[in-house]
């Protein structure tokens, strides 16, 4: 796992104790460079800073055509003391500053400490809303912690250059020391089931197949103290799980369900995770354009097991059940074909239409079994359908849910971990175009609709069980090749859902 930057809250250094006027400042602690924001036709946001500081701040804004627009930069040195350089970063308009706008200002300077080798940061935040109150503290924690983060396990010595950034200090509004300090407590257990689920998603395929995966859920469950059942193929047959067995019959490497279990106490809650480790499309064999992503169709899987890291790091007060479908799509002798009939766990058959709609396959034997186990809630999450993300892009992830009450505590969870989520239909027209011919169902609707039709279909695995989710996260999941940053997993849906869980458990 890749180390997490060191991230304190000092701004009684500054201000004196908890901010108090009047009592001594500590000593400031060293550091390379100090990050100071500045509003287009403002002074630089420096309050807090010592005053030769806070004047180094105002002469690198007075500089020719520095205005505070974004995107702006003006940098100076210092002569002595513990810190060596200055850098002002325009914000742009202050009404213009919301959580998004922030968090992009962000990673645009982290991005830059990381290419330029910076060790040491000290960070002034501007006095905002965007910066005040638990969630924005808990958002910018989060994100600074995670400043470090890069995946290049695979990459030569020689072009893995360490990255220096280490430790942060962080300078929050006047009166916000506290509620950051609380922020930091919970910050650094997200921050690992993060890097643990962009690891997970990050690795390819030809190691992280659906054996690989198994060792990793084991492996965390010896560390974390969980249970652990694994369902392999005589298992999976004797239960009648055919949509696992379809889908992974292609492969080399069998398809496998993953049951963890952790918790005595509280709301039982069952996450439910797509984890097909490869997507050839099978006998549908999508396009060769992209294929090297489908190693990110496992990325539902992922999540799924970085919340559970996460939670028991946290020590929620929750019964958690966390469900790994685990399959590779290949096409060979034995993959199955369109026209083929399977049948499922709750014993429905299905017509298969397109073998690259195998997703939601998968998850109807994981979501029938979680159902059959018991739960409180359920939340499903996969990168389940390219129609989620022509609806979305790569913003957010559609909400499917009937469960209103639900839908409100998800949406509100995602705003609070700033992970853009909005609530799509399932209306019942989408079940009936799911009907099969010559069976129960079909797996594909065709083109119109796909996200909802996609969602009708696993809601025909629930059962009466209404407090049920599912979550498309097929945009968010990862950084697109054409996108600016660094390409690769995000790690989306392990701080909203744990913001859920944290909800559900007070």
């Amino acid at each position: 796992m890749n180390r997490l930057v060191d991230l304190d809250v000092v701004s009684g250094a500054m201000r004196g104790a908890e901010g108090l006027e009047g009592a001594p400042p500590a000593e400031l602690p060293p550091a390379e460079v100090v990050i100071v924001g500045c509003f287009e036709g403002e002074e630089p946001a420096a309050e807090g800073l010592p005053e030769e500081l806070a004047r180094a701040a105002a002469r690198c804004a007075a500089r020719p055509g520095f205005e505070g627009r974004e995107k702006q930069r003006a940098d100076g040195s210092l002569d002595d003391g513990p810190i060596t350089a200055l850098s002002v970063h325009g914000l742009g308009a202050r009404d213009a500053l919301d959580g998004r706008s922030l968090a992009a200002w962000l990673e645009r300077i982290l991005e830059g400490l990381r290419i330029d080798g910076i060790g040491r940061v000290l960070w002034v935040l501007p006095d905002a809303v965007a910066t005040r109150g638990a969630a924005a503290a808990e958002r910018i924690c989060r994100r600074l912690t995670l400043g470090a983060y890069r995946f290049d396990r695979y990459k030569g010595e020689s072009a893995r250059a360490p990255v220096r950034l280490g430790w942060m200090g962080l300078v929050p509004p006047a009166g916000e020391e506290s509620t950051y300090r609380e922020a930091l407590a919970t910050v650094a257990p997200v921050a690992e089931g993060v890097t643990f689920t962009r690891d997970l998603a990050n690795t390819p395929a030809n190691v992280a197949d659906p054996a690989w995966m198994e060792q990793q859920a084991r492996t965390l469950a010896t560390e974390l103290g969980m249970e652990i059942t694994v369902l392999d193929r005589p298992q999976l047959e004797e239960r009648g799980m055919g949509g696992l067995l379809a889908v992974g019959q292609g492969s080399a490497v069998p398809p496998r369900l993953v049951r963890l279990t952790w918790g005595t106490e509280g709301p039982t809650v069952a996450l439910v995770g797509k984890g097909v480790t490869f997507d050839t499309g099978g006998i549908s064999i999508k396009p060769a354009a992209r294929l090297d992503e489908m190693k990110y169709d496992k990325t539902g899987a992922c999540t799924v097991l970085g919340v559970a890291r996460s939670v028991v790091r946290l020590g929620l007060p929750i019964r958690l059940r966390a469900y790994v479908a685990l399959a590779e799509n290949m096409p060979d002798g034995a993959a199955y074909r369109p026209g083929d009939i399977i049948r499922c766990y709750n014993g429905k058959s299905v017509e298969i239409m397109n073998t690259d709609a195998e997703g939601r396959l998968i998850l109807a034997d994981a979501l029938a079994l979680a159902v059959e186990d018991g739960c409180d809630a359920l939340v499903e999450l996969s990168t389940l359908t390219g129609a989620c993300v022509v609806a979305l892009g790569h913003h957010g992830a559609g909400l499917f849910t009937p469960d209103d009450e639900l839908a409100r505590d998800l949406l509100a969870a995602a705003e609070e971990a700033g992970e853009r989520l909005w609530r799509l239909p399932l209306w019942d027209e989408f079940v009936e175009e799911m009907q099969g011919t010559h069976a129960d169902l079909k797996n594909s609707g065709g083109r119109w609709g796909g996200a909802s039709t996609a969602a009708a279909f696993l809601s025909q695995f629930i059962g009466e069980h209404r407090r049920w989710a599912h979550l498309d996260i097929a945009g968010p999941a990862q950084i697109p090749k054409e996108q600016d940053g660094s390409q690769g997993a995000t790690g989306y849906g392990v701080s909203l859902l744990v913001r859920w869980l944290r909800r559900i458990a007070a």
